[in-house]
C-alpha cells in the first residue's frame, strides 16, 4: 500500500472517530456535519469526499458488512446453499459480541454507546432500514445472476426476492435482538450463544421451507 492510500485511510479513521464520539456525546441529530469537520481537522468538502452522506460516518461498517455478505453468497461452493452460505457468514458472532459474552466490560461500553445511539436517532434507524432493504435487493440480484441460461421469468423473480426478504429479515432481527440485550444490559454473558441458537432456528426453517 503506497504512502498516499495510507493517509487516506488514517483520515478516513479521523474523521469516523470524531464523528462517533461527537454523536455519542450530544446525539446524532444534534451534530451538524460542519461541526464533524471542524473536530476532524478537515473541510466539509474533504468530509464528503470521503462519506458522500451525514448517515455514512456512522453506518460505513455496517454497509461493508453487507457487501461481504452478498459475495460470501455469490461465492458459495457448488454444495453449499444460499440459506447456508447466508447463514455461516451472519452467525460468524466474533468480534464485540464474542467479547461481550467473555465479560469484555470495554466491549459492553462501547456497544451500549453504538446502539443508543441508533436507539436515539430517527434519522439512523430509517437509514438502518433502507441499508437492510439494499442489503435485500443486492442478494435478489446476485441469485438472478445464477439462473441458468440468464432467461429470467416472473417466476424468477418472486422467489429471489421471497428468499432474499427472509434471510435479510432474520438478519435484522438478530441485529435488533443485540441491541435489546446490550441496551436492557439482559443476559449479556448469553449474548453470543443466543445469536447462534436462535438465527440457527430461524435460518434452519428458511432452509426447509423457501429452498424445497
Amino acid at each position: 500500500m503506497g504512502l498516499r492510500e495510507v493517509k487516506k485511510q488514517e483520515t478516513r479513521r479521523r474523521i469516523a472517530a470524531a464523528a462517533f464520539e461527537l454523536f455519542a456525546r450530544h446525539g446524532y441529530d444534534n451534530v451538524p456535519v460542519a461541526r464533524v469537520a471542524r473536530e476532524a481537522g478537515v473541510s466539509e468538502a474533504t468530509l464528503f469526499n470521503y462519506f458522500p452522506t451525514k448517515e455514512d460516518l456512522f453506518f460505513s461498517g455496517l454497509g461493508a458488512f453487507g457487501d461481504r455478505l452478498i459475495a460470501a453468497v455469490a461465492s458459495r461452493g457448488s454444495g453449499t446453499s444460499v440459506v447456508a452460505a447466508f447463514r455461516d457468514h451472519v452467525l460468524d458472532v466474533g468480534g464485540f459480541v464474542a467479547g461481550l459474552a467473555a465479560g469484555d466490560t470495554q466491549a459492553l461500553a462501547e456497544a451500549r454507546r453504538v446502539n443508543l445511539v441508533v436507539a436515539e436517532s430517527p434519522a439512523l434507524r430509517s437509514r438502518e432500514d433502507a441499508m437492510f432493504a439494499r442489503e435485500s435487493a443486492d442478494l435478489a440480484e446476485a441469485l438472478l445472476g445464477e439462473v441458468a441460461d440468464g432467461e429470467v421469468t416472473d417466476a424468477d423473480v418472486v422467489l429471489a426476492g421471497s428468499l432474499a426478504s427472509a434471510l435479510v429479515g432474520v438478519h435484522r432481527e438478530l441485529v435488533h435482538l443485540v441491541r435489546r440485550r446490550v441496551l436492557d444490559g439482559d443476559r449479556i454473558a448469553e449474548l453470543a450463544d443466543d445469536v447462534v441458537r436462535l438465527g440457527g432456528l430461524a435460518f434452519d426453517r428458511l432452509g426447509r421451507g423457501l429452498e424445497a
